[in-house]
């Protein structure tokens, strides 16, 4: 019952929340300004919930070192898409038409970090984290990566290869980030990291989603799908999926040399225990 109280109280804040955005998209002081909004209120909502249901400190959203486990997860997820789109501009199917609108971007920025954060907390706070303890590591990551590309067929140019993709590259990279790190911050980070230099400086389009954010570059892509991601976006373009798997493996690299994976199955695990390991 605990995972069914807390996905519908962040559930619940992610869904009024994103009405809200949705409703001002047009207006990027209010996007951002409501979208930033959400994501505080997801925060504490999140801590307040799993007080009360595990009767713990919520350490994996801690104030402590939030800022810079959301920096460095956001350096990342830049860092990793750049990487993405400069491959497909090699290739000569990423174009720059001129500058795009700065105001935009900044509106991006609240939007993203709602869906960051609320996607996170629901995935990668709730569904991962307690799953992990029933199930250890590697059934929580694959189980969760899996509904995680699922939830984007819901999108409105979504296709069977964007959602498996999705499920690879961000599923699986996000959640071992959270293993690696045992806080929700670097994932948090590098998603709004990946999804904000998606949109916001690249202006690409972002898990087929049809958004009209308009971002610092009016850009455009074009070729093979395979390498461009089509009209999902390059998140379903395989340079996504190699990156996102050599991303993912590195962090499950650094959580196992910390001792941080959970290896089998633990039905004696008190609730937190697995959320409470040492960063």
């Amino acid at each position: 019952m605990r995972l069914v109280r807390q996905l519908l109280a962040v559930a619940a804040v992610a869904f009024v929340g994103g009405q809200g955005v949705a409703a001002v998209q047009g207006n990027w002081f209010l996007t951002l300004v409501l979208g930033l909004l959400t994501a505080v209120v997801a925060v504490l909502v999140y801590g307040w919930v799993v007080r009360r249901t595990e009767h713990r400190p919520s350490v994996e959203v801690a104030r402590e070192g939030a800022r810079a486990a959301f920096g460095r997860g956001a350096v990342i997820g830049v860092v990793t898409f750049a990487c993405v789109i400069g491959n497909i501009a090699l290739l000569g199917d990423y174009t720059v038409h001129g500058v795009g609108s700065v105001t935009g971007a900044v509106g991006v920025v609240g939007y993203m970090a709602a869906a960051a954060v609320t996607e996170e907390l629901l995935f990668r706070g709730v569904l991962f984290r307690i799953v992990e303890e029933r199930t250890g590591t590697w059934t929580a990551l694959v189980s969760t990566g899996v509904l995680f590309g699922m939830m984007h067929l819901l999108n409105k140019d979504a296709t069977v290869w964007g959602a498996v993709a999705i499920a690879i590259e961000a599923g699986g990279m996000l959640g071992a980030a959270y293993v690696a790190t045992r806080t929700l911050w670097l994932p948090i980070g590098l998603h709004f990291g990946w999804n904000f230099a998606e949109s916001g400086i690249f202006g690409t389009e972002v898990s087929g989603s049809g958004g009209a954010q308009k971002g610092l570059l009016d850009a455009a892509t074009s070729g093979s799908e395979l390498v461009t991601g089509g009209r999902f976006g390059p998140e379903a373009s395989l340079y996504s999926v190699l990156l996102g798997v050599l991303v993912t493996a590195a962090f499950l690299w650094s959580a196992a040399r910390r001792g941080r994976v959970v290896p089998r199955r633990r039905r004696d695990v008190p609730a937190g225990t697995v959320a409470t390991l040492p960063r």
